[in-house]
């Protein structure tokens, strides 16, 4: 019983990586600046919010409750550190606020509540790395490293749950089907908790509150695929297929709403850039539908974050 006057604590809510209104689509190739804003409470087309400080493509996405965050990439002669910093609510563009420990494209991007993580990647002329880096969303400033993936690997995607970061899918010199984790409350490096049903690499990255999605990508022997994995976050396990896309697709950017995983741009079966911007949802195992297009059709890793 309550005494009069006492007051009354409850836990805190769980960190969630999802967002209620926009998703977002920036930088890609050819060499964009471009940040693509659309909406999550209405199918349709984006608009532009806005452009990176530098035009680049591999760009990894990652999301605080106020700002999008874009690092690495590659400007075609060289992989970048470059992290970038962009209001949800202002299209005023993005500024320059921190670098990576090591020049990286095409890494695994996850999120906490407090900080970015930006995970493995490919390092033009040398081997891809293997370094987990995270940055603080209070204040800006470099990032640092803080564990190592099971196995280093270029052209992997990222998923986040309240607790763990995920690095799953990509290529090592052929296709991966690992699944790693991470915890976002300690640093450390990251454990093999299973596999996709697909091995593949250039996929993008959802993730529900309760599950990580791995969707589309790159098959080295048989071009693109259409799948799309989910793995639970409550126990280790492997993956399961559970829908396609409406092609075959690669190299996009990934968002989450509460309901739906999001894939806007990459390159189609056809072998062309394409503007699309698909969604699932994540209340029942279905295939994707085209719900809108982005302004600039573009692939090789437009950076996805959410609000």
């Amino acid at each position: 019983m309550l005494v009069s006057g006492a007051l009354s604590l409850t836990p805190s809510a769980a960190y969630a990586f999802q967002g209620s209104n926009y998703g977002f689509a920036a930088g890609g190739w050819s060499l964009s600046n471009v940040i693509d804003k659309y909406s999550f409470t209405s199918d349709g087309n984006s608009v532009d919010h806005g452009d990176l400080s530098v035009s680049r493509y591999g760009v990894s996405g990652t999301s605080s409750t106020t700002h999008g965050y874009n690092s690495g990439g590659s400007d075609n002669t060289q992989s970048l550190t470059t992290i970038d910093k962009f209001s949800f609510t202002s299209s005023a563009g993005a500024a320059d606020v921190g670098d990576l420990t090591q020049v990286r494209h095409n890494t695994a991007s996850s999120s906490s509540s407090t900080h970015g993580y930006a995970s493995s990647g490919g390092r033009w002329g040398t081997t891809a790395s293997d370094v987990i880096d995270k940055w603080s969303f209070a204040s800006d400033g470099n990032a640092t490293d803080v564990g190592n993936i099971t196995v280093a690997r270029d052209s992997l995607t990222g998923q986040s749950s309240s607790d763990y970061g995920y690095a799953s899918s990509g290529y090592t010199g052929s296709d991966s089907d690992v699944v790693d984790k991470f915890s976002t409350s300690s640093d450390g490096n990251a454990t093999d908790v299973g596999n996709l049903t697909v091995a593949r690499f250039n996929c993008c990255g959802q993730s529900s509150t309760t599950h990580g999605y791995t969707s589309g990508g790159r098959i080295l022997a048989t071009n693109h695929t259409n799948v799309i994995d989910k793995f639970t976050f409550s126990s280790d396990a492997n993956a399961t297929d559970v829908g396609d896309l409406t092609a075959g697709n690669h190299q996009q950017a990934g968002s989450s709403s509460t309901d739906y995983g999001y894939m806007a741009c990459g390159n189609r079966t056809t072998g062309a850039k394409t503007n699309v911007i698909e969604k699932f949802s994540f209340a029942s195992d279905a295939n994707a539908t085209d719900v809108g297009d982005v302004t600039v059709g573009r692939e090789n890793y437009p950076a996805g974050t959410q609000y």
